[in-house]
């Protein structure tokens, strides 16, 4: 948790936009509906038909038949009457609410907060922006091919340095070479005659400021690969892919392999093979900033393995040693160590309350580039962002926008960018978020399901909104949906974005009904004890519900 985190509650004095707090399920909203917004171009429409006019009464009769049909899902299990819930959905023809219930209540949205990172970063800087990352040096290479000085690996916040295939294509695929990008950096330094170099390997991720974790990230979201450090030096996710295999005989310690960081963490492995038809039974450790990796338990014979991804502690050192180790595998010399070059927070001053981090522009280094590597387009990890739910790469994201439209590639900055976007561009209002990183791992983050709508129905007008709607998991096909609705009017119809944290489950997006409307939706649960799998039911059939009775 950084001292200087910025906390993105709205400092504007515009007025609340629900003047009467609903105490129930209503039909109707307490606001004022919001105005009517439709695609801009036929190039952006998205792909949907027009949506017939709905007469009030009609749109009253629907808000009262769904009411009855969510109150009659909701009674089939007595612990979703302890619950919190919050349900905004909307016309997108006229922005009419067709059903609100605590609609203004702030809710923990989990990762339906990638909606308004990803809307921002595709509204101000754009589906086509790509990154570059490269290898630099002080000089060339002498006539031996000798660099006198450091070679420099600089990052600015490429997500996709791994072997992960774009674009995604109905799941994330992988090629096992994990650290392709490295490796293809590496081939273009040794064309250039590298033969020698006298200094250090070093990992400069000083483009964004070193702020590893959001704040309210929970220490046991940090071992794993959902709650991976944030550096603007990212490879392979900043994760060791770790697999246990049984070993020949009963008794024997199993096979255990890292890649690609082999050599990164000191690794106890306790875990001893067992007989067939014993259940496999392995535990993970490691400590908060540890470089040390416990594996302890049991696995049977004949055991197909288990695969974990455990995140790295420091990206920019882990970089720094593999780059040294593949330039070693060409017969690259290396005198030097590996070591990293951050952007610390207490080099700066310290923000005033509610303020980013203010980062002066650097001096101009007086550098060649040896190796240079450009991203795919932006867009493309967006996909993945929304598609898969990724952490790492939407908390990257917010600090470019910091970097690129702020006052520093900073957790504050990036907060402060998105919080000008929700309430200028967008017109939320100021007391409907409060958010304290990108992903929506801070168990801080808080959001009405109003604000997801009103985003929805603003991203549905711009130039941009085909895009954006590409991002979005689809029912019963792809990302973190491709396992639900199938066999409901909503396979075909639903796309929209899925969360999970602990005892919160929400889902937002864009649909059709069956009498042809378009919509927008917000669905938030808190506080509940149903369990992963009977919340996201529940969801699930509350949206069909919605879907079925227009």
């Amino acid at each position: 948790m950084t001292t200087f985190s910025l906390r993105l509650i709205a400092l504007l004095l515009s007025p609340a936009v629900f003047a009467h707090p609903q105490q129930s399920p209503q039909t109707t909203s307490a606001m004022p509906p919001a105005p009517a917004v439709s695609p801009q171009s036929s190039q952006t429409t998205p792909a949907t038909p027009p949506t017939p006019a709905v007469s009030p009464e009609a749109m009253q009769d629907l808000g009262t038949r769904v009411a009855t049909r969510i109150n009659t899902i909701r009674q089939q299990d007595p612990r979703a009457q302890h619950a919190t819930w919050g349900i905004s959905v909307v016309d997108l023809a006229t922005g009419a609410s067709l059903y609100a219930e605590n609609a203004d209540k702030l809710l923990q949205p989990a990762s339906n907060t990638k909606l308004f990172t990803t809307a921002t970063t595709l509204a101000l800087v754009g589906a086509d922006y790509k990154f570059s990352t490269t290898i630099e040096a002080a000089g060339p290479p002498d006539s031996s091919g000798r660099v006198s000085g450091d070679l420099i690996l600089v990052g600015r916040g490429d997500p996709n340095l791994s072997g992960r295939i774009l674009p995604y294509a109905k799941k994330t695929e992988r090629v096992t070479q994990h650290a392709r990008m490295l490796d293809e950096l590496v081939d273009q330094v040794a064309a250039a005659g590298v033969r020698v170099i006298d200094g250090d390997i070093v990992g400069d991720d000083s483009y964004f400021v070193y702020e590893r974790y959001g704040e309210g990230w929970a220490q046991d979201d940090l071992m794993w690969d959902y709650g991976a450090p944030v550096s603007a030096l990212t490879v392979n996710d900043n994760v060791v892919f770790a697999s246990l295999k049984p070993a020949d005989r009963v008794g024997q310690r199993a096979l255990l392999t890292l890649d690609p960081y082999t050599s990164y963490y000191t690794v106890r492995n306790l875990v001893t093979t067992t007989a067939r038809g014993i259940a496999r039974n392995i535990g993970v450790l490691r400590e908060p900033g540890s470089l040390e990796l416990t594996f302890w338990g049991t696995i049977p014979l004949g055991d197909a393995g288990d695969d974990e991804a455990l995140a790295i502690e420091e990206p920019a050192t882990a970089n720094a040693q593999l780059l040294r180790t593949l330039l070693q595998q060409r017969g690259i010399l290396v005198r030097g160590k590996a070591r990293a070059v951050h952007s610390q927070s207490w080099q700066y001053p310290p923000p005033l309350p509610h303020q980013p981090f203010v980062v002066p522009p650097a001096s101009s280094l007086s550098r060649i580039v040896l190796a240079q590597h450009h991203s795919a387009p932006l867009l493309e990890d967006l996909v993945v962002i929304n598609k898969v739910s990724q952490n790492l790469h939407v908390e990257m994201m917010l600090r470019l926008l910091g970097k690129l439209k702020g006052v520093s590639g900073s957790l504050s900055g990036g907060l402060d960018v998105e919080s000008k976007f929700l309430t200028e561009r967008v017109q939320i209002d100021a007391a409907e978020f409060s958010l304290y990183d990108g992903s929506g791992l801070s168990r801080s983050d808080l959001a009405t399901p109003h604000a997801f709508t009103q985003l929805l129905q603003y991203a549905y007008g711009q130039p941009w909104a085909t895009e954006f709607r590409s991002t979005l998991p689809i029912a019963a096909e792809d990302g973190s949906l491709s396992t639900r609705f199938k066999g409901t009017f909503a396979a075909d119809h639903l796309e929209a974005k899925t969360g999970q944290l602990g005892e919160v489950n929400s889902l937002s997006g864009y649909a059709i009904t069956k009498g042809g409307h378009n919509i927008a939706f917000s669905i938030l649960i808190n506080h509940h004890t149903l369990g992963n799998t009977k919340a996201k039911q529940m969801i699930d059939d509350i949206v069909n519900a919605v879907l079925e009775e227009d």
